[in-house]
């Protein structure tokens, strides 16, 4: 009752969403509550880590959970740390601590896993991928891979471990279930990118070779000298037709059976996003009509590849941007289609962002030469985001610098035809101050509502 008084004055005085101040409180109170509550649900927890696509996943697993008749205890606004879980139970329970829900889902910081492991026994754990991200908290990505290592290892045998076959940090984590894209149509050339994060097989240190790259490290591989090979995935995307910023047509084989479906989430991220939803709902017995149904009927999460509809016909188009692998899909995605693009790119440099943004020179800015209409920076690191932009080759009459937020909107708004999509690339701590500008102005709900 404290947790869920503290998170609605929080809401009520305008200091927040109320999704992290319960999660100070709560253990403070009652520090056993995290276990005893999600080890008191009748359908068990899921937890699910990975550098990119934690958000969007879950929330797509709660879509799928709901429509299938469960109703899970969730993080839904993607506070990850403990205090996010101690509060996500705190909003799930009713005054006497009864779970208001019967399965948990709880998306978890990378670095988190470990600690949030010792307080939820997770009937399902989801380790969906690694890529480098904040230098500042992660370190390297073998650090988190260890992390993550450690953790399986310490698992009972009653968790079921779902991790992503096309990740060769993750493949040899001895998984019961894994998920993967067979259809090489849509892979690039077996070079990896400059700013792949895996390259040396996780056994012997060997260097890996691959038959296919879908994106960063992400791909079909083998080490040059040991047996260390990517598995065939449990679950398998057979069919990938990319439909631009629009969305995905996609077949996918299960052990329980053919699922096909219409996403309308772009980009082939978020075809691995759908496949690990797909794979924990297998791993739950959930049946292939029902998981259909929830990705056909899935819209993204909040700052996502968001939609938001303004004036004149324009629409925002908000994507969420925070490593170079992530940034880079994303202009894969927005690049899709030919023409040139309207961009609001807003960089900050907070603790929530990472402290360090020279990762945005391993960003492949480069294939928005000659495809810019007009790129407005702004952020903390505006200036920054510039002069990459400028080095990327982009013309630089066409890039703009303007500090505040709500003007660099206006400004992007007016540069951009009647009837445009204006991409909105923003890092974490921008994505909430974009949200939050635009709630003002009544485009959209608070982001603990959506």
């Amino acid at each position: 009752m404290a947790g869920r008084a503290a998170a609605t004055l929080s809401r009520r005085l305008g200091r927040g969403g109320g999704t992290v101040i319960a999660g100070h409180l709560v253990p403070r109170l009652a520090p056993q509550a995290l276990r005893d509550v999600t080890r008191s649900l009748p359908n068990g927890s899921i937890v699910v880590s990975g550098t990119n696509g934690k958000t969007t996943t879950t929330r797509l697993l709660s879509h799928i959970l709901r429509g299938s008749g469960l109703r899970p205890i969730h993080n839904r606004a993607g506070a990850n740390l403990l205090s996010g879980l101690y509060s996500a139970i705190a909003q799930g329970t009713d005054w006497q601590a009864r779970p208001r829900g019967d399965i948990g889902l709880f998306e978890v910081d990378e670095a988190t896993v470990p600690r949030a492991l010792e307080h939820i026994q997770p009937r399902v754990l989801l380790l969906h991928n690694i890529f480098r991200d904040q230098l500042d908290r992660y370190g390297e990505v073998h650090f988190v891979a260890g992390l993550w290592r450690e953790s399986v290892r310490n698992l009972p045998a009653s968790t079921a471990v779902v991790v992503n076959a096309d990740d060769p940090l993750l493949a040899d984590l001895a998984p019961r279930l894994t998920y993967g894209i067979v259809d090489c149509r849509v892979g690039t050339a077996r070079a990896l990118p400059h700013a792949a994060d895996a390259r040396l097989c996780p056994r012997c240190g060997a260097a890996l070779d691959y038959d296919v790259v879908f994106y960063g490290h992400i791909g079909h591989y083998a080490c040059t000298v040991c047996d260390f090979t990517q598995p065939r995935p449990t679950i398998a995307a057979t069919s990938v037709e990319l439909l631009g910023d629009r969305g995905t047509n996609l077949t996918v084989e299960s052990p329980l059976g053919v699922v096909r479906a219409t996403l309308r989430l772009p980009g082939l991220y978020n075809v691995y996003n759908a496949l690990a939803a797909i794979a924990v709902c297998v791993a739950l017995g959930i049946a292939p009509e029902a998981i259909a149904r929830g990705l056909e009927t899935f819209t993204a999460a909040f700052g996502r590849l968001e939609r938001v509809q303004i004036e004149d016909g324009r629409e925002l188009f908000l994507a969420l941007v925070k490593n170079p692998v992530g940034f880079t899909e994303v202009l894969r995605t927005i690049l899709d289609v030919p023409g040139r693009r309207t961009l609001l790119i807003a960089i900050n440099d907070r603790f929530a962002d990472g402290t360090d943004v020279s990762w945005l020179w391993d960003v492949e800015f480069e294939r928005l030469r000659e495809r810019v209409n007009a790129a407005v920076c702004t952020g903390l690191r505006a200036e920054d985001m510039a002069v990459r932009l400028k080095y990327a080759g982009v013309e630089p009459e066409r890039i703009r610098v303007e500090d505040d937020l709500q003007r660099a909107l206006k400004q992007t708004i007016a540069l951009a035809e009647p009837g445009e999509t204006i991409y909105v690339l923003p890092t974490y701590t921008a994505m909430l101050s974009m949200r939050a500008l635009l709630q003002r102005t009544g485009y959209v709900r608070g982001f603990w509502e959506d």
